[in-house]
């Protein structure tokens, strides 16, 4: 037998790449109306999976069909009942890594314990950073959200995270009503970098409110408004919404103000219990609210629209699958770093 060293000068092979498996969509209890417009867009049925809830609350999941060597997409958001559908999407994800699925992603339209990304008091939790570990404890490869409550917690994962912007589809709906004189209106200094992508788009310019919160009771002070609305039309805009209290709150000081209409654009329309007669009784013109959440308290009001994020998350996952670039989903690239 020859032992010499093999020649390493010639040409070497192409690397070996795996093959890329079949797309699999799975969705969980919190967001079954989403997923079915998901895979409807892509074009794929929805793998058939079963998730049942036991009398003592014990959470069973199963995938009905084959997924070894599949590209799995786990639909599975974590809103209202926040623990139940946070569990359950541990679940899937185990489930799929151990049908032998080639990729696992995570695909979380609202990410509730984000509002838990820093400890801000002695003694607590820094709730994101915990199901961070979760979800890839579990086998997520890959986490897919939308509007986080703060960006950074993307480097609260291991695991790659692409994070989506609902103002995408929400801006360009607004566009459409086609309303002069907009000014685009944060209802606080946290939210103002995200209002000041939003008036990018619209070229608009923004003003931002001052707000204070006392405690946890959820009850919310305007103290301040910084820049001119007297006879503007405004679009107030945030990334989420649970007691409608800011938003309500800001729409009357934006009318005390000499603001004319008041429109509002929010991405995550949690809307908790009375939330939708507070709307429904105040300054406000027209809300938009996206599907990222499916479950209400209350029925929606006569002045709140839902605007679909199908077609953006479902671009967003076919380029996942594809192995390709998902900046193109960006119109707004200078404020992709927010």
């Amino acid at each position: 037998m020859d032992f010499s060293r093999p020649d390493l000068t010639g040409p070497r092979p192409a690397p070996f790449q795996a093959p890329q498996g079949d797309l699999a969509i799975l969705a969980g209890n919190a967001n079954p109306l989403l997923a079915q417009n998901i895979a409807n867009t892509l074009g794929v049925a929805l793998t058939p999976a079963r998730a049942h809830v036991f009398s003592e609350g014990n959470v069973f999941v199963r995938i009905k069909e084959n997924v070894r060597g599949k590209d799995v997409f786990v639909i599975q958001g974590c809103h209202y009942p926040v623990n139940d559908n946070f569990m359950e999407l541990l679940f899937w994800i185990d489930a799929a890594r151990r049908a032998s699925a080639q990729n696992v992603t995570a695909v979380i339209p609202f990410f509730s314990y984000a509002q838990g990304d820093k400890k801000d008091e002695p003694r607590v939790s820094i709730r994101a950073r915990v199901c961070a570990d979760a979800i890839e404890a579990a086998g997520a490869d890959r986490v897919l959200t939308m509007d986080l409550h703060s960006p950074q917690i993307q480097g609260f994962f291991r695991v790659p995270v692409d994070h989506l912007y609902g103002r995408i589809v929400l801006v360009d709906h607004f566009k459409k009503l086609g309303v002069p004189d907009v000014v685009v209106c944060s209802p606080d200094v946290g939210f103002a970098k995200g209002a000041a992508a939003y008036a990018g788009l619209l070229n608009a310019p923004v003003v931002i409110g001052n707000k204070h919160r006392a405690d946890h009771t959820e009850t919310v002070q305007i103290l301040e408004v910084i820049g001119d609305v007297q006879n503007k039309k405004i679009f107030l805009v945030d990334d989420l919404t649970i007691t409608g209290n800011s938003l309500v709150e800001m729409a009357r000081t934006l009318k005390s103000r000499g603001a004319r209409d008041i429109y509002v654009a929010v991405t995550h329309g949690v809307l908790s219990k009375g939330a939708a007669a507070r709307i429904a009784n105040s300054d406000i013109k027209k809300m938009f609210i996206t599907d990222t959440i499916e479950n209400s308290f209350d029925p929606l009001p006569h002045n709140v629209e839902v605007v679909s994020v199908a077609h953006l998350m479902a671009a967003a996952i076919r380029s996942i699958h594809d192995r390709t670039s998902i900046s193109m989903l960006f119109p707004d690239k200078p404020c992709m770093s927010e």
